[in-house]
């Protein structure tokens, strides 16, 4: 019991602050500027992805980092596409998975860690397969493929479904409007959320835009 209490905690943590960035850097400093803007922002959900040779180093520094300075900060890993890189991260210590695939091994083992699960979908047929998995949640990807039509026209097939659009959500307040009247219950955003503006210095300008796409989902959804 307690696993699934974990596991819907972490659900409902990113329900209430559903905004999840999402992000890459080489360079462990960067990284630590870059998720404190963040923090600094209202932003209480991070997903680091596991993209470079430096990703496991870096998130286990992220991680002691967050326990020291940012106490309410859910940190996660995505692009995990294997059972072993699941176990890997969920040992050091990653309070959510998110997966651009399917995948029947990934989904054992993070429902015995009592490790949320967020595996990415493109279809009817992999959102049906990834509920009959114990997924509470998906990614749609890539999102400025699919838009909001598709969500809405799928949406009602799986009424017990939340969903996450990732890639094709904008930092705007349109953007956020549309995704949130379409009926999603979180969004993730990469490059367009770090986008730094000419000749801006530090990271002050990240505070903000956190900051603003804060106030418009509690605005809009």
């Amino acid at each position: 019991m307690e696993r699934f209490e974990y596991m819907k905690s972490t659900l409902d943590h990113i329900l209430r602050y559903p905004v999840l960035p999402v992000y890459y850097n080489e360079d462990i400093h960067t990284c630590t500027e870059v998720v404190n803007a963040c923090y600094q922002g209202g932003i209480r959900v991070f997903e680091f992805v596991n993209r470079g040779e430096k990703a496991p180093e870096n998130f286990s520094k992220l991680l002691t980092y967050q326990r020291a300075h940012w106490p309410d900060l859910l940190l996660g890993i995505g692009t995990i596409k294997t059972a072993a890189m699941a176990t890997a991260y969920i040992e050091m210590g990653a309070t959510f998975i998110v997966s651009p695939v399917v995948k029947a091994e990934i989904a054992a083992v993070t429902l015995e860690q009592g490790v949320l699960w967020v595996p990415g979908c493109m279809t009817p047929t992999e959102i049906s397969h990834a509920e009959d998995l114990g997924a509470p949640l998906v990614k749609l990807f890539p999102g400025d493929t699919l838009g909001t039509g598709f969500l809405k026209a799928i949406k009602p097939l799986f009424p017990a479904m939340r969903f996450m659009p990732t890639g094709g959500v904008n930092p705007t307040a349109d953007s956020i409007a549309g995704w949130f009247g379409a009926g999603v219950s979180a969004v993730g955003l990469g490059s367009k959320l770090f986008a730094k503006p000419e000749g801006a210095i530090g990271y002050d300008w990240l505070v903000q835009r956190s900051r603003e796409m804060m106030d418009w989902v509690g605005r809009y959804r």
